[in-house]
């Protein structure tokens, strides 16, 4: 199975096959513009010429110029990216490409499921799996939220995604074990000026599997590997059991894994 770059031969058939290259495309985007923010930043230099983020089914990315053939092989990502670079805030710039990322991943998926000749079922069932994930958008939007919240304590950022010692420990553990013991609470309330800044720090965090918003009275947890939070119930992970998980991996990141080529 191809995929690592512009001009591959690969072509998913199935809407399962189509599903799992977007799966692929959206894991690079995520990793561009989060784990790998620093680089893509780098590349994108205002100097150079239009410049474009590609994501490959392999989950790599790539900034590059424009496919040179017309009409070309896939829909062509948003045009020179690289301009907008240094004219906003970087949050916003990243933000605004991760909007034009979502945009191009639906528009190869359905230029695939048209090519391939799709039926009104398969195009539903293609749109529902992919609307089971969170966007790019949001992904992204929460990391930037999280990054400018935790960027004085993001040393012990690592250690403290699935583990359940609290002791000296920030806001990462308490949000992250709310419901943990009463003890712990009557702890909180001796604390509620440190309880408010928490809620209002954590409050625009969205659950990857339903996308609600964080609450203070609520089980969440984070994966070892997008980074992303989830509600226990939606994961079905408990407080006890998370206390025995050294590294924890979401149910996408799970399956990724085993669906690779």
């Amino acid at each position: 199975m191809d995929g690592g770059g512009r001009g591959g031969v690969y072509n998913p058939r199935t809407v399962e096959e189509v599903y799992r290259d977007y799966q692929g495309r959206r894991n690079a985007f995520i990793k561009a513009l989060t784990t790998d923010v620093e680089r893509f930043y780098r590349q994108c230099d205002p100097e150079k010429k239009y410049l474009c983020l590609y994501g490959f089914p392999s989950e790599q990315w790539e900034v590059n110029l424009p496919a040179e053939e017309v009409p070309p092989e896939l829909p062509e990502p948003a045009l020179g990216i690289n301009f907008a670079r240094d004219g906003m805030p970087e949050h916003e710039w990243l933000s605004l490409v991760a909007v034009h990322s979502d945009a191009w991943l639906l528009s190869v998926a359905y230029y695939f499921g048209a090519r391939f000749g799709f039926d009104k079922s398969d195009r539903k069932r293609l749109f529902n799996m992919i609307n089971d994930l969170p966007t790019v958008f949001e992904v992204v939007a929460g990391h930037c939220k999280k990054q400018t919240i935790e960027k004085s304590s993001i040393s012990n950022h690592s250690s403290t995604k699935s583990k359940s010692n609290t002791k000296g420990r920030g806001s990462e553990s308490q949000m992250k074990y709310s419901k943990m013991q009463g003890k712990e609470e009557e702890e909180e309330d001796d604390e509620p000026e440190y309880e408010d800044e928490d809620e209002d720090e954590h409050g625009d965090t969205l659950c990857g599997a339903c996308g609600e918003n964080y609450a203070s009275d609520e089980f969440w947890i984070c994966c070892d590997i997008c980074e992303r939070w989830f509600h226990g119930k939606c994961v079905k992970i408990t407080p006890a059991r998370a206390e025995h998980i050294k590294h924890y991996k979401c149910p996408s990141c799970s399956s990724n894994k085993r669906a690779r080529p």
